[in-house]
């Protein structure tokens, strides 16, 4: 489960108004540096300007909103050399929790993994046929390299990694097109190592898929 999924405390419309507000974020419908302004929110997503206020104070605090002190809210601004640094805090990331997580690797996380790969794959072969659900293949996409890192034993790393993924993807997002059979081979060659508990092989892979990603999306949308 991603972040994107969790929610914190019981059911609310706060939880609500903020899964909402996240999801628009990462998936670009709200566009970088674009202002947030309250009263349009709470239109567009019913909730109350208080409770906007602490989901966006929330949303500051993980980066993917910037707050202008006394004139508000605006969405993170994106850069090239944030895009970078994303990609490389991401690689640091799972590649050690992907080395941790083979070499404690059992039944039950091999299950989790083939489980999540086989979602992925069919979502994939769906987006490459023009008529996949952007938000069915982001979840899916998470929750297989989430399921990669899952027997890493640190349940913190495991939300940072989430964390970053979707800051991450967010510039997949900025303008998105789908980067065809590529990423579906890559994520194959994960499972394929993964099964093997071969973590340097997998490192390698998901270096060059996460450099891909970067070079794809710098082409598609040039930033400074």
């Amino acid at each position: 489960m991603t972040l994107l999924d969790q929610i914190e405390g019981p059911e609310a419309v706060g939880d609500d108004g903020y899964r909402r507000i996240r999801s628009d974020l990462v998936f670009g419908r709200l566009r970088p540096s674009q202002k947030l302004r309250l009263e349009g929110l709470k239109e567009n997503y019913g909730v109350s300007i208080s409770t906007l206020r602490e989901i966006l104070n929330r949303l500051t605090a993980e980066g993917l909103v910037v707050a202008e002190g006394r004139r508000g809210f605006e969405v993170a601004p994106v850069s090239a050399e944030n895009l970078k640094e994303l990609a490389q805090l991401r690689l640091l990331l799972e590649s050690h929790a992907m080395q941790t997580s083979f070499a404690n690797a059992d039944v039950e996380w091999e299950g989790r993994v083939v489980s999540a790969h086989h979602k992925l794959a069919a979502t994939e072969r769906l987006m490459e046929a023009g008529i996949g659900e952007l938000e069915q293949w982001k979840r899916y996409d998470s929750e297989f390299h989430q399921a990669l890192i899952s027997n890493c034993g640190s349940h913190m790393l495991m939300e940072t990694h989430s964390l970053v993924f979707d800051k991450y993807f967010r510039y997949q997002m900025v303008a998105f097109i789908y980067r065809g059979a590529e990423p579906a081979q890559q994520h194959r060659a994960l499972l394929e190592s993964a099964l093997k508990r071969d973590d340097q092989a997998a490192k390698a892979i998901l270096t060059e898929h996460v450099n891909n990603c970067v070079e794809h999306a710098l082409a598609k949308a040039p930033m400074h």
